[in-house]
C-alpha cells in the first residue's frame, strides 16, 4: 500500500482547478511529486496546471500573485531543500513554510510539498509515489480543503 493510501479517503472535487507551483532545483524529486499529485487530483475530478519558480523561497510569492490576479481553487507547493554547510537552508525552509502558512491562514487552500531533507536520497524516498508519496499527500490535503471550502459555502 502506498503511504498516501493510509490516510483519509480522497475527497471528490469535480471541476476544481489546482495550480502546481514547483521549484525544480532538484527536478527529479519535484517532478515525481508533481506528477503523482496531478494523478491524484485527476482521480478526484480536478484539473491541474503547473508553473515553475526559481526556488522554494519564491513559491509563496507566486501563489500570492496568482491569488490576486488569476485565482485557482487550490495550490500545490513543491520544492526540495537539502541541508548544506551554511545557515541558508534554515532561512529558506523557515521563510518558505511561514509564507505558505500565512497564505493558508488567509483562506488559500494549499497542499504542502516542500521537502526539507539532509540528503538527496531522503528526498527521493519521500517523493517516490511507491514510497512516501509526498506529492500524493499534498494533493489529498488540497482536495480535502477544496471540499471543505465548498461545504462551507453551500
Amino acid at each position: 500500500m502506498r503511504q498516501a493510501e493510509a490516510h483519509a479517503p480522497l475527497e471528490a472535487i469535480p471541476g476544481a482547478r489546482v495550480l502546481i507551483v514547483a521549484a525544480p532545483y532538484y527536478r527529479a524529486v519535484v517532478d515525481a511529486m508533481a506528477e503523482s499529485a496531478a494523478r491524484w487530483i485527476a482521480q478526484a475530478g480536478g484539473v491541474t496546471a503547473r508553473i515553475d519558480v526559481p526556488g522554494a523561497f519564491e513559491i509563496p510569492a507566486a501563489i500570492a500573485l496568482h491569488e490576486a490576479a488569476a485565482p485557482f481553487e487550490a495550490y500545490l507547493a513543491f520544492g526540495c531543500v537539502v541541508r548544506g554547510e551554511t545557515s541558508h537552508y534554515d532561512y529558506v525552509c523557515g521563510e518558505s513554510a511561514r509564507g505558505l502558512m500565512d497564505l493558508s491562514l488567509k483562506g488559500t487552500a494549499l497542499g504542502y510539498g516542500v521537502l526539507t531533507v539532509e540528503t538527496l536520497e531522503q528526498a527521493m524516498v519521500r517523493a517516490d509515489p511507491a514510497g512516501h508519496d509526498k506529492g500524493g499527500e499534498a494533493a489529498r490535503a488540497a482536495a480535502a480543503l477544496i471540499a471543505l471550502k465548498r461545504r462551507l459555502r453551500a
